[in-house]
């Protein structure tokens, strides 16, 4: 496996090619982006954002990178690289985007389990600065932008595969930048994640939505996988890192997060859905 750079960049002003001249980005228009020395590019023009510091946190990217890191959601890792991987080719220069890419974990899972022969051209995107610098950080061989998924600064046709990682799905987007044929690998919540958590944190769980089984236009799907394991947190600590890397943190009432911020372990169930969505040719 060899990690190659992504040069298939568009510029988020006007969707013109981006060329890389020393450490800037630029298009034929003019409009430039530098390339941070910590080895992350900022594609997310002031007038795409809705506040100052949009995403998640300094605090949320720390927490996750410690949870993350600890191996704990290995499996759901281990299952996103057998399935993104699957079918592509093996001898061959895969263009990759992880949409919504945090500090990184799942893309760099992914490219150690290519094979021999494959080369990634992985691009990690996320509208948190705080992700991407701390994906920068660990790996400096893809390449990290601060993004919008409502906005990809990729040029049309040219991604065999997106991953989407409990994220925020904007299908027009993942559909333009796609190849035809190209994979969409999209992960969400299952009905029993985390359930004895939130059980703890809130007064009542509400009622489980039905799975939304509409395929998106311009997709079609390929396959569905769960991914389900139990998972015993031990220590304050990590429970609290938990916590923190998702939207739970914010949901929960004052009492809520007490109640949690009291545990010392913690068994919980990990219950994802992996769904694969091909592009129409």
């Amino acid at each position: 496996m060899s990690i190659v750079p992504f040069q298939a960049l568009a510029c988020p002003l006007d969707g013109a090619p981006l060329h890389c001249h020393g450490s800037t980005w630029r298009c034929a228009a003019g409009h430039s982006f530098d390339i941070a020395s910590q080895g992350y590019a900022n594609l997310l023009p002031v007038q795409q954002k809705r506040s100052r510091d949009p995403g998640d946190s300094k605090e949320m990217v720390a927490a996750r990178r410690r949870f993350l890191n600890a191996g704990h959601y290995q499996p759901i890792a281990a299952a996103v690289s057998r399935a993104g991987l699957a079918e592509l080719p093996a001898n061959a220069t895969i263009s990759c985007l992880d949409a919504g890419c945090g500090e990184g974990y799942y893309l760099r899972q992914l490219a150690a389990a290519s094979g021999e022969g494959q080369a990634l051209a992985v691009l990690g995107l996320d509208i948190s600065k705080w992700a991407v610098l701390s994906a920068a950080k660990q790996d400096k061989r893809p390449n990290w932008l601060v993004g919008s998924n409502a906005n990809l600064p990729v040029l049309p046709a040219t991604l065999d595969l997106i991953l989407c990682m409990f994220g925020f799905p904007v299908y027009g987007e993942f559909a333009r930048v796609l190849k035809p044929g190209g994979v969409l690998l999209q992960v969400d919540a299952g009905p029993d994640h985390l359930r004895e958590l939130r059980e703890i944190i809130y007064p009542a769980l509400k009622p489980e939505r039905p799975a939304d089984t509409q395929v998106p236009a311009g997709f079609c799907r390929l396959s569905t996988e769960a991914v389900r394991f139990p998972l015993a947190i031990d220590g304050a600590e990590q429970i609290a890192d938990l916590l923190a890397m998702t939207p739970h943190l914010y949901r929960a009432s004052a009492e809520g997060r007490a109640r949690a911020a009291a545990l010392t372990a913690l068994a919980v169930t990990v219950d994802v859905r992996l769904t694969r969505f091909g592009r129409e040719v």
